[in-house]
């Protein structure tokens, strides 16, 4: 049977956001798998992630480096457009994440404590990849992540038109030049990110 040409790109869409899904929940395996061998528990999805996990589960990515941060517009949390030149001038870090993603929520609770930390040197900007824009406040605030706003994609602009999985951490410094990325979840409250978040400053 001949498709519609009207259908083609929603069956384009469908098709991607099945690779998005597939992807993140192999990641989310991973930790859980590796606690299960370990002492027979599972992390608690809204439970800070610890040192050894997280950080195990993210892939460091070099070969971005120097590549000049995208245009796309997203929204902030009162739904204006912004876009990521707005925050030149000190290193971003930015993280694609989405509410139905285990390992994006599991390191939600050490990315509000890095931007409560580094909040005069650094913005953290956690954007979502949800389609349902709404939701991203509410978890927010059900989880008290106070030092995070609600940044949405729903036209998800950057997880399609970088070809990235989530979650995906990128850091940019100053200039708007991407250092490094990383695949998969980390605990950015930890010694570990604190070296490579320095070298945005280095």
């Amino acid at each position: 049977m001949l498709l519609e040409p009207s259908m083609r790109p929603v069956i384009a869409l469908l098709l991607g956001l099945s690779l998005f899904v597939g992807a993140c929940d192999k990641r989310a395996a991973a930790p859980e798998q590796a606690a299960a061998e370990g002492d027979g528990t599972v992390p608690d999805v809204d439970t800070p992630a610890n040192d050894a996990a997280p950080e195990a589960a993210g892939k460091i990515d070099r070969s971005h480096k120097g590549e000049a941060m995208p245009a796309f517009a997203f929204q902030d949390g009162a739904g204006k457009p912004v876009t990521l030149a707005d925050f030149r001038g000190k290193p971003v870090l930015m993280n694609l994440w989405a509410t139905w993603c285990a390992p994006c929520v599991r390191e939600m609770p050490t990315l509000d404590a890095l931007a409560a930390r580094e909040k005069a040197s650094l913005h953290v900007l956690t954007v979502s990849q949800d389609m349902e824009p709404g939701k991203v406040q509410p978890f927010l605030t059900e989880r008290k992540l106070a030092n995070l706003v609600a940044y949405r994609d729903p036209e998800l602009q950057f997880s399609t038109g970088m070809g990235v999985s989530l979650p995906t951490t990128i850091l940019y410094d100053a200039s708007g030049k991407e250092l490094w990325r990383v695949t998969g979840g980390m605990d950015w409250a930890g010694a570990n990110a604190a070296k490579l978040i320095g070298e945005a400053r280095g």
